[in-house]
């Protein structure tokens, strides 16, 4: 992929987690509803033909699960880096995090949590297609994917500079 080529950057949240008693929050596993919906979420990016090159998770505990039950899903063996900056992280760390991505990556995704997740899609999306856009600024549910399109090399990213295409809140059914 040349510099002058479109990137994607997939903006996945965690998929619905638990609260036990006496675990702390970077800990806390994936409840029954995440464990149906983060397969579902792995499901719409391979039928969406929206596959990671390189997937960026969070160091938390239902990250990392949310990102094992979606790449079950993707019939593709793609690179993860686990990164504890993504972890409680502002939309400002998160571009930060993107800015870092290597510039022969076509299409990254990071796993992580709110409210950055959903302030980096807000703070990039200078524009968006239907009504991804409003979708995104009501609510950003767990398993929420955001896809934004950008130009340029992930080094030059800027607040406003991306085109959501899609934000799609996948959900698994019940057994």
């Amino acid at each position: 992929m040349t510099s002058g080529s479109f990137r994607r950057l997939v903006v996945l949240r965690h998929a619905k987690s638990a609260w036990p008693d006496d675990v702390a929050d970077h800990e806390r596993p994936l409840a029954p509803r995440g464990r149906r919906d983060a397969p579902a979420a792995g499901r719409w990016l391979r039928e969406a033909d929206c596959v990671p090159d390189l997937v960026v998770c969070s160091t938390a505990r239902r990250t990392r699960q949310t990102w094992d039950l979606v790449s079950d899903e993707l019939e593709a063996t793609t690179p993860v880096t686990y990164d504890a900056r993504l972890y409680q992280a502002s939309a400002g760390e998160l571009l930060g995090v993107v800015r870092d991505i290597p510039a022969q990556v076509g299409t990254v995704m990071l796993i992580g949590h709110n409210p950055g997740a959903q302030d980096l899609v807000l703070m990039l999306a200078g524009e968006a297609e239907g009504h991804a856009l409003e979708r995104t600024r009501t609510k950003f549910p767990t398993s929420a994917i955001a896809v934004l399109c950008l130009p340029g090399p992930w080094s030059d990213l800027e607040p406003g500079a991306a085109r959501l295409t899609e934000m799609v809140v996948p959900r698994g059914s019940k057994p």
